[in-house]
Formats: C-alpha cells, structure tokens, sequence
C-alpha cells in the first residue's frame, strides 16, 4: 500500500497512457481498412501518401508495445517497487505521440496537432517523475 501511495501519480499516469495506447492500437487493429482509407485522404498531398499503410503499421507496433511497457512498468511499480520499465513505457509513448505530431504537421492540420500536444505534456511530466 505503501508503494502505492509513494507512486500514485506515476501510476494513473501509466493507466492513463495504457488506456490511450491500447485503445488506439486496438482501433487501428479492429478498423484497419477505415484508418488507412482516412489517412491516404489526410495525407493525399504530402510525401507520406504512398506509404500510408506501413507508417500506419509502424504507429500501431508503436502504441501496442508503448502500452504493453506501461502495463509492465505498473506491475513493476506496485510488485518491484522499479520503474526502468515504466519509465522505457513512457519513453515509447512519447516516440509515438512525436510520431503522430509530425505527421500532423506534415498534412497542416494544425488543429489535429495541438490535440496531440494534450496528450504529450503529461507524458513528458511522467518522464520527469520517472526519472526523479
């Protein structure tokens, strides 16, 4: 219990990432055919738009495995009481948000961009405590 109170904040953190990341690799799992259709549109006028589909793969491993890290690094947190992989789980999140974040910027939608920046500021605030 202890453990728990001494890391809550790296906790709902981590559950909150896991939620983003899982929720977003599984849509793009269950609605891949959607997604692809989506972004060869969003990005039709950018040099992405012949390699939609592998840029997409590629954010996908991203997400699932950023999620899975930070699944591990929870455990880690209230068993262990260590957070190296909360902290790599963190660390592939923000890869993957700087990912979507340039690809935003790429096809000008600025709008979408800033959406994103929501997400990245806890997650480097995570980062920060990790590596207190």
């Amino acid at each position: 219990m202890e453990t728990l109170l001494n890391y809550a904040a790296e906790i709902v953190l981590l559950i909150f990432l896991i939620i983003t990341f899982f929720q977003s690799g599984i849509d793009k799992i269950f609605d891949w055919k959607g997604n692809v259709s989506w972004l060869k549109e969003h990005f039709s006028k950018t040099f992405f738009k012949d390699v939609v589909p592998l840029l997409l793969f590629i954010v996908l491993v991203t997400e699932v495995v950023a999620g899975i890290l930070c699944t591990i690094g929870v455990y880690n947190i209230l068993a262990l009481g260590t957070t190296s992989m909360a902290l790599y789980g963190a660390l592939l999140c923000s890869l993957a948000l700087l990912m979507l974040l340039f690809g935003q910027r790429v096809a000008k939608d600025y709008e979408g961009a800033r959406t994103i920046v929501v997400y990245f500021i806890p997650t480097v605030f995570l980062i920060f405590l990790l590596q207190a």
